[in-house]
C-alpha cells in the first residue's frame, strides 16, 4: 500500500525555498500532452514570479515524506496575467471578483491517490478565506487529431464537472509558451471553467 501523502498550504517562506521544485514540476509534468510544454528555467522564473507577487497567492504542496512531489497554485485573479483576467473585464466581469487557480501539476505516480481533489479542497477554502465566491481556471484547448495526442487520451472535463465547475461558454484566451520540439513560443487557446461557492 502507497504511504500517504501530505497535502498543505505552503508558508511564504516554505514557497520561496521550494521556487525550483515548483518549477521542476511543471516542466515536467507539463510535458506531457496536452500543454507539450518545452520548459526551461527562464520561463519558470518569469511566470512563477506573478505568484510570488501577488499577496493573495496560494501554494498547495504535496509531500511525500519531505519530497514535494505535486503542487497547485491559486491568486485573486485580478494579481494574475492580463491574458486570464482580460477576456473578464471585456464581458463587464470584474476580475476583482474572482479566484483564480493555476496549475495542478501531479506526477504520474501520486495520481488516483486523491491529491487533485485536496489541490480543489484546499484553493476553494483558500478562497472562501480570502473573501471570494466565484473561482475559475482555465485549460489548454487542443484539436482532437493532434499528432501528439495519445491513443486513449480523455480530457479532464468528466472530473472537473463532478467538482462542481462548468465551462464558460464563449469565453476564452490565450497563452504562449514553447511546445516540445520547436524552437519559439506560439500562443495556445484557452477556455475557462468556473465554479460558484
Amino acid at each position: 500500500m502507497a504511504a500517504p501523502v501530505d497535502v498543505r498550504r505552503l508558508s511564504r517562506r516554505e514557497t520561496e525555498a521550494a521556487f525550483d521544485d515548483l518549477a521542476r514540476l511543471r516542466i515536467e509534468v507539463f510535458r506531457d500532452f496536452p500543454y507539450l510544454y518545452e520548459g526551461d528555467f527562464d520561463y519558470e522564473r518569469r511566470y512563477l514570479a506573478t505568484y510570488m507577487a501577488s499577496p493573495g497567492a496560494v501554494v498547495i504542496g504535496a509531500f511525500d515524506g519531505a519530497t514535494l512531489v505535486s503542487a497547485a497554485t491559486a491568486s485573486p485573479l485580478s494579481d494574475h496575467f492580463e491574458e486570464f483576467a482580460g477576456p473578464f473585464a471585456a464581458r463587464g466581469l470584474d476580475p476583482a471578483d474572482f479566484f483564480y487557480f493555476g496549475e495542478s501539476v501531479l506526477r504520474q505516480a501520486y495520481r488516483g491517490r486523491g491529491v487533485g481533489v485536496r489541490f480543489f479542497e484546499e484553493r476553494e477554502k483558500a478562497a472562501r478565506e480570502a473573501g471570494f465566491s466565484r473561482c475559475v481556471f482555465s485549460s489548454v484547448v487542443r484539436p482532437t487529431d493532434h499528432p501528439a495526442r495519445p491513443a486513449g487520451y480523455a480530457p479532464l472535463d468528466a472530473f472537473w464537472t463532478k467538482r462542481g465547475y462548468a465551462r464558460i461558454e464563449g469565453l476564452a484566451t490565450g497563452f504562449s509558451w514553447r511546445d516540445v520540439g520547436e524552437a519559439h513560443e506560439t500562443v495556445k487557446p484557452m477556455e475557462f471553467w468556473q465554479k460558484t461557492l
